[in-house]
């Protein structure tokens, strides 16, 4: 039984139980158990042989789900929550406590190598998504643990680098996420990332992992490191690490062991740190008892068909000879080309590669369902540059043109992204390109399917034909969900979850990534993703939130409310098609009269409509009122401004489909008044303007405004009232101006609290 009395060990047993006994495991100390972590977050990468952190050595079989890019477009917390379900049942299975995931940093530029295990560039979508996984997986006695903690947004130098990043920015987009998932589901740990926030690295950061993670949010779960992320282990217990890992032999415990000896380091820190790991151990041993010898792969995989097929974004579906291209007809001729067809590109490279239990093969799969007609293949491309690529190209070229329909398989191999580098573009390889355009010329009813961690250029692609999917990476399943959605037997529903650009030059950070000699400027500051490109007003390939169905739907009656809890949006959905189909209802809020700069508008609730032909639903979405905050750097505090806010029911962030329009109270906040305030803040407050010209007269305004050429009064606004005294002669002190902003302050006060 484990003991929750970490009085009853010494420093060293207290600081042994803080980092990890091997690559995967802590030490077992007392009666204080060892526990298993291992990678996830779309699969159980149980090692039981050779271990590392990147993926090279073997793992168990595990079910491979879609990975954060392939979910994430799904925009379904429900398959999030039976997602990380399954892979909690998983876990028990093979043994393992606390599954390495979800990971929920912002996509803030297409070019980061590991975009493909993060949901969204909008921390809204991302935090909701990931904390329905994360209830679904603890709810089977699993831990989640909520990674990286946090702006690791760059491969390159990760390690290094520091995310230098203004503190508006820093909480309303990067650590919104974090913030909702650990105040709403919990995470039994959260892993703090490699990288420096504003120069101090996050392992070492007390204000990230004590103040606002612990204080400001509540939290009192075990912050764990990224596998090798501390630089001093003395300096991140004292900043509030709990377990470091992997171990080191020992070598770290003896440091902190020393440290406190020295008076270097509270005892009683080391003490909370080992407190929180026992009660760690302690959830995870209890949880044993629920150990399962194996799980259902077979129910497990058709839940990862199930949950690519609603991941499929259809991009582009235009019709051909007065008839759209897809769905595909079973009984016609079908020319499938593209290496990744017979070789698919279903996960992403590094510490969260998966061992399937299986993997279903998209040329298999669409044989399956046209078991009545023809289908052909060409590979048309290689990804490792074996071949002629010339004659790969012809041979493709003659099958298609010989085909009713083509389908091609395009995208990137695993070696064009990854974990541990970023990409120096977003194109597609150029003889995939070409291989398009020789198809197009003899196919006018050709099909492109995406396979892709990271976002990919796509203007020429969805210039040479009339229908695009994008799959992003759908995990093992992927040939049989790809298959459901081109013959209609799935109606895609898919959203993207980042917008894709015209091209790279046009996104927010591409004058500031992946950064130089250390450092990484967050130059767009709140303007990430969508926010960029509808402030500056820039057109993109295709929208954030955008998804086409192979059915209609209309909006109406957009309805709000206002109430303490937040604004209410009631919408009537009707799908006006003939296929039963999902609807992604998004609705965005916007503040046109806003007193501090914002984005035009911003995701702020959505929700998933099932609807059969013709059938009506009536929605209705709670938009949260600290969702609707802002960071006051003046304050440091969340502010509601008071006033009108917009609401748009929208199908994405370009196509607004209602919009309506409801008073919000705000928040009061009363600031100080000192002797840095402007005369302008001061003369605000009523009757100072009484009280200042009695203790020092203004000069009278000239008759003639213009005899300076300037507004006097607005120059004189701007002037701090410290800086009065230059121009009182003596006649007024620094006791008089302070006298006086005290009574003001106690004005101002008795009035808010009227």
């Amino acid at each position: 039984m484990t003991t929750n009395d970490p009085a009853s060990l010494s420093t060293a047993q207290q600081a042994a139980l803080g980092s990890g006994a091997d690559f995967w495991s802590t030490k077992q100390v007392g009666t204080v158990p060892s526990l298993v972590l291992t990678d996830g977050p779309h699969g159980v990468r149980r090692q039981t042989g050779a271990t590392d952190h990147l993926g090279l050595a073997g793992s168990e079989p595990a079910t491979c789900f879609p990975p954060a890019v392939g979910l994430g477009q799904s925009w379904d917390t429900d398959l999030s929550g039976k997602v990380g379900s399954a892979l909690g049942v998983e876990s028990r299975a093979l043994g393992v406590d606390v599954l390495l995931g979800p990971g929920i940093n912002i996509k803030r530029d297409p070019r980061c190598g590991r975009n493909f295990e993060y949901y969204s560039e909008d921390p809204h979508l991302s935090g909701r998504l990931a904390a329905s996984w994360v209830r679904g997986l603890q709810n089977t006695g699993v831990g989640a643990s909520l990674k990286h903690f946090a702006a690791n947004n760059t491969e390159h130098d990760r390690m290094r680098s520091s995310s230098d990043i203004a503190p508006r920015p820093l909480r309303e987009v990067y650590l919104r996420a974090f913030q909702h998932v650990v105040q709403t589901a919990q995470p039994w740990t959260v892993m703090c990332s490699y990288n420096r926030i504003n120069g101090v690295y996050a392992s070492e950061n007390h204000w990230l992992l004590t103040q606002v993670l612990r204080e400001e949010w509540g939290y009192d779960g075990v912050v764990v490191s990224d596998w090798g992320a501390v630089a001093d282990r003395v300096k991140a217990v004292a900043a509030g690490l709990d377990l470091e890992m992997p171990g080191a032999g020992g070598v770290t415990d003896a440091q902190v062991v020393e440290a406190v000896k020295a008076g270097q380091l509270d005892a009683a820190v080391v003490a909370r740190a080992a407190a929180r790991t026992i009660a760690l151990a302690a959830k995870a041993e209890a949880s044993r008892a629920a150990d399962v010898a194996v799980f259902d792969s077979e129910t497990h995989h058709a839940l990862a068909r199930q949950v690519a097929a609603h991941c499929v974004v259809l991009l582009k579906n235009s019709p051909v000879d007065g008839r759209t291209v897809l769905p595909l007809d079973e009984g016609r001729s079908l020319a499938v080309i593209g290496e990744f067809a017979q070789s698919p590109r279903y996960q992403g490279g590094g510490s969260s590669h998966v061992n399937p239990t299986r993997v279903d093969i998209p040329l298999d799969e669409i044989r399956g369902l046209m078991a009545e007609a023809d289908v052909t293949f060409a590979a048309g491309f290689t990804t490792d540059g074996s071949g002629d690529p010339g004659a790969l190209r012809e041979e493709a070229v003659q099958t298609a043109a010989a085909a009713d329909a083509a389908v091609v398989f395009l995208g990137l191999a695993a070696h064009q992204e990854s974990e541990g580098f970023d990409r120096p573009h977003i194109e597609l390889p150029s003889e995939q390109v070409e291989l398009l355009e020789a198809v197009a010329q003899v196919q006018p009813r050709t099909t492109v399917v995406l396979s892709h961690g990271g976002v990919l250029r796509l203007a020429p692609v969805a210039d040479l034909v009339p229908a695009v999917l994008d799959g992003g990476l759908l995990g093992q399943a992927a040939g049989g969900a790809l298959a459901d959605v081109l013959f209609g037997r799935v109606n895609p529903s898919a959203r993207l979850t980042e917008t894709i650009p015209v091209r790279i030059e046009d996104s927010p950070a591409y004058l500031d990534f992946p950064g130089e000699h250390g450092h990484v400027a967050y130059g767009e500051g709140l303007f990430v993703g969508y926010r960029w490109y509808d402030a500056r007003d820039i057109e993109v390939a295709f929208p954030f939130g955008h998804g086409l169905s192979y059915t209609t739907f209309a909006y109406s009656d957009l309805e709000l409310s206002a109430s303490s809890e937040g604004i209410t949006a009631a919408v009537t959905v009707t799908n006006t098609g003939e296929r039963a189909g999902r609807e992604v209802v998004q609705l965005y809020t916007a503040k046109p009269d806003s007193s501090v700069a914002r984005p035009l508008q911003e995701l702020k609730g959505h929700t998933v409509v099932p609807l059969a032909p013709g059938a009506s639903e009536r929605v209705s979405v709670l938009i949260e009122r600290q969702d609707l905050a802002y960071w006051d750097i003046r304050s440091g505090t969340w502010v509601v401004e008071g006033g009108s806010y917009e609401v748009r029911a929208a199908a994405s962030s370009r196509d607004i489909r209602a919009t309506a329009t409801v008073e919000v109270e705000g928040d009061t906040v009363v600031l100080p008044l000192a002797l840095d305030s402007t005369l302008g803040e001061v003369m605000a407050v009523p009757g100072a303007a009484e009280i200042l010209g009695a203790l020092m007269p203004m000069p009278a305004a000239a008759a003639d405004s213009d005899v300076l050429g300037i507004d006097m009064a607005k120059m004189m606004a701007s002037i701090p009232v410290s800086r009065l005294l230059s121009f009182a002669a003596g006649a007024v002190t620094v006791a008089d101006l302070t006298k006086l902003l005290s009574q003001l302050n106690s004005t101002r006060v008795a009035a808010a609290q009227a």
